[in-house]
């Protein structure tokens, strides 16, 4: 008699058996330290979280292939534990060269189902920004996501473009894009705006420290404040001066 092949939540509900009896009470209370959100946890520390991930994407990818394992992390990211959205991070983040625009509106519909910073940044920084880079027509959909009402879209729009920022490129759309965010009140996107700043910064300091010069007397002091984090302390000191 034939063995009947698992189905994808068949395994999603595995991993989630595998990471709620394999985690650590006592992480799980200090894990809500780091979040203003209420955090549902099983106390996994992320290097024996992504181990185990990768364990079973090449084991999972093995036997039932890539669309397989895909559904799978959907599944996963369906849930309420960090680390289950985590998993699914780390079950697809190596693959993304082999995703196409279905996978990438895909993850897209994942931002809906964002409950704090850290599964947001897991999503956009390792799975759709190197997707952005890959296919960089795609970057125009962070126009959209900043007019969101929704925190976590208006944060993505600045987190899915960092990984092209740090290689130069996308530099018109970033100064688009801080000028429509420079108002915006929310701290996890003045975060996420400040972050980019900060990277395109590195990459291209001349251009940024002028653009940063510009707008210093009207940016957040929390965004200004990360994007000068790396400059040399006598620019940083000179952008962070109050306007006479």
């Amino acid at each position: 008699m034939a063995t009947r092949k698992p189905t994808p939540a068949a395994v999603a509900y595995d991993i989630q058996r595998i990471l709620r009896d394999g985690g650590s009470a006592e992480h799980a209370k200090g894990v809500q330290w780091f979040f203003k959100e209420e955090i549902k946890s099983h106390g996994w520390y992320t290097a024996a979280l992504r181990k185990a991930a990768v364990r079973s994407r090449r084991e999972i990818r093995k036997e039932f292939g890539l669309d397989f394992l895909v559904q799978v992390a959907d599944r996963l990211f369906s849930g309420e534990i960090l680390e289950e959205k985590s998993f699914a991070v780390f079950l697809l983040e190596k693959l993304t060269a082999e995703f196409r625009d279905a996978e990438f509106k895909l993850f897209e519909s994942w931002l809906g189902r964002i409950k704090s910073w850290a599964d947001h940044d897991a999503l956009v920084h390792y799975l759709i920004a190197p997707m952005i880079v890959a296919k960089p027509a795609r970057a125009g959909i962070i126009f959209r996501w900043a007019k969101s009402p929704l925190r976590w879209h208006r944060r993505a729009a600045c987190v899915a473009v960092i990984q092209g920022a740090r290689q130069q490129m996308f530099f018109p759309k970033i100064i688009r894009l801080s000028n429509l965010l420079l108002s915006d009140q929310d701290d996890m996107v003045q975060k996420g705006l400040g972050w980019l700043l900060r990277e395109t910064a590195k990459a291209d300091a001349n251009r940024t420290v002028s653009y940063l010069m510009s707008i210093r007397d009207r940016a957040p002091r929390l965004v200004l404040r990360t994007a000068c984090e790396t400059l040399p302390s006598a620019t940083r000191n000179k952008i962070l001066a109050k306007p006479a």
